[in-house]
């Protein structure tokens, strides 16, 4: 049965990838249309975590951004679709690298741990990779039809890029050491964990949610540099990533350290455009189930 929708819906996803650009935004205004006016996809939670973190905003402005975020979710789905049949030429003309010095210094003698979130068009993300030297990997999860997982495998890839999963991480990180390369890791770290297993709380756009730590953990466990991307959207399917080192030596840096920057660098970043997160998720669902001391 996951063969027959993944056949079913590939044609369609091939089809949309190769219209021209004025007509592939048009049909996502159309989805957008669909989404956001007939089905009501996740409206209210993104409505109550949007006034849950911005208090101050009056409704006027909540609703606004709102709408706004869901006409940049529509186009940023549709743009990981055009991945399908987006040249090198073309990606590095949509997605602008801002500063890849920063990474080809460090890169020189230590592996890197790059952390973003959820933010603008993380799934571009993976491009960079056409200005490295080092072996780009991007930690991934796999998703449960094995046909779509290997289809978006294949499109993470196609920019000199390995998917490996995070249990597959420590073990590549080891590898790269003995044989004395250096390795680019890319990880979304904005992810929210189960609350009975977190290790770490902290406040997040002003509420105490659960953190995730695991790249913390593994950077300063295995000595690694940790540079945070920031991607900006420039304007309709153009973006700007510039990098923003945290540390050069993760072993050297306190608990939290690493974790409680890369916190602020990502608020900072939605302060400035919240419309281009990703609020459809419930990041802060956990919130009532602080652990008493």
């Amino acid at each position: 049965m996951q063969f027959v929708v993944f056949i079913l819906v590939y044609p369609a996803l091939w089809f949309v990838s190769i219209l021209p650009y004025r007509i592939f935004y048009l049909l996502s205004d159309f989805f957008f249309f669909l989404v956001y006016h007939v089905i009501g996809y996740r409206k209210k939670v993104v409505y109550d975590n949007l006034k849950l973190v911005f208090p101050k905003k009056d409704e006027k402005e909540i609703l606004r951004i709102r709408k706004d975020f869901f006409k940049h979710m529509c186009d940023m789905f549709m743009e990981m679709v055009k991945t399908m049949n987006l040249s090198k030429s073309q990606v590095e003309k949509r997605y602008h690298v801002k500063n890849i010095e920063v990474i080809n210094e460090i890169e020189k003698t230590k592996s890197i741990l790059v952390v973003c979130s959820h933010y603008a068009n993380w799934e571009w993300n993976v491009s960079m990779n056409n200005y490295v030297k080092s072996k780009g990997y991007a930690v991934y999860q796999k998703i449960g039809n094995p046909y779509f997982d290997k289809w978006i495998k294949n499109l993470r890839e196609r920019w000199n890029t390995t998917l490996i999963t995070q249990k597959q991480t420590v073990k590549t990180v080891v590898r790269d050491k003995i044989n004395g390369v250096t390795g680019i890791f890319g990880m979304v770290s904005d992810q929210s964990p189960q609350a009975h297993r977190a290790q770490y709380w902290s406040e997040f756009m002003g509420v105490k949610v659960p953190i995730f730590n695991g790249a913390e953990t593994m950077a300063r466990k295995m000595d690694l540099a940790v540079v945070f991307l920031k991607v900006s959207k420039v304007k309709r399917g153009y973006y700007e990533a510039e990098f923003i080192p945290i540390t050069t030596s993760g072993s050297e840096t306190e608990k939290n350290e690493i974790t409680d920057a890369f916190l602020r660098l990502t608020e900072n970043q939605i302060n400035e455009k919240p419309e281009h997160y990703l609020w459809t998720h419930k990041r802060w669902k956990h919130r009532d189930k602080v652990p008493k001391k």
